[in-house]
């Protein structure tokens, strides 16, 4: 290894001039970083530079990323590098993304007969006017999958809902072809299909609400005064006189069995047949 003489700086000021004391061949060694950390001895931040310089990607590997559908944010973060150096590769492809995405809406979504008539930007603004959606707050995107096709996003907010429809784009003579890849793209393709919502009536809080009493609603009934009033006893009814020339006529008790003490009457043979009692003394 050979070793050279600093010179001094170079007219553009970016670089150090080196010579060879045997040879008299100068070279220019570059101001960069990594000088200044090796001329003040800093190994920490020549380890760093390293890695910064190792993790940096080709410009032909960033294209690529962003072509396949990530951000130049998320680009950035898995190279390490700044979102700066990115965008200066990325933006050629974003725009090439864009465009195709505005050239998939002209593009005639495929039915069970062929192709569409309308577009599929018509088919969309038809189908979010029948749902109540504001079409011009959607916004599409594209990108290039692994097999080499192109894949349309439309993306859309209902409610607190983000919501996603994919297709994938065949670019071709009138303005290529489009097919659904998931059900949100199914469902848009068919807004004949949609049925809107029942509205439900509201009650009529006067007349059907049903008011339930608690205690505190019911009123006081008043309190009955009771009266002492003195209770008239009952007179005694006379009985009516009976008529003198009629005797009254006495009814004979009926003859009572007498038994012996402490037996019972036992029934004769002929009494349980005949289905009579006898007199028995």
């Amino acid at each position: 290894m050979r070793a050279l003489r600093v010179v001094g700086l170079h007219e553009d000021g970016k670089s150090i001039v080196c010579e060879d004391p045997a040879s008299r061949t100068r070279f220019l060694l570059p101001a960069d970083e990594r000088l200044r950390a090796a001329a003040r001895g800093d190994i920490t931040r020549l380890g760093q530079i390293e890695i910064e310089l190792e993790s940096q990607m080709r410009p032909r590997e960033i294209q690529a990323r962003i072509r396949a559908g990530e951000s130049v944010e998320q680009v950035a973060s898995g190279a390490g590098v700044t979102v700066q150096r990115v965008e200066r590769f990325a933006y050629p492809v974003l725009l090439e993304r864009s465009r195709t995405a505005e050239l998939a809406q002209r593009a005639h979504p495929i039915r069970e007969d062929g192709p569409d008539v309308q577009t599929l930007g018509e088919v969309m603004a038809h189908s979010f006017g029948l749902r109540g959606h504001d079409y011009s707050q959607a916004t599409w995107d594209s990108w290039r999958g692994d097999d080499g096709k192109w894949v349309v996003v439309l993306c859309w907010k209902a409610g607190r809902s983000d919501n996603r429809a994919h297709w994938s784009f065949a670019p071709g003579a009138h303005g290529g072809t489009v097919q659904a890849l998931d059900e949100n793209a199914e469902v848009l393709l068919n807004p004949n299909a949609y049925r809107a919502p029942r509205t439900v009536r509201a009650l009529d809080p006067g007349r059907d609400a049903v008011i339930q009493p608690t205690l505190d609603s019911i009123p006081d009934e008043p309190v009955a005064k009771v009266i002492d009033a003195p209770i008239a006893e009952p007179e005694e009814e006379a009985e009516p006189p009976l008529p003198a020339d009629e005797p009254e006529e006495v009814a004979e008790p009926a003859p009572r069995a007498k038994g012996k003490k402490n037996h019972p009457i036992v029934p004769s043979w002929e009494d349980v047949l005949l289905g009579v009692r006898s007199q028995r003394g």
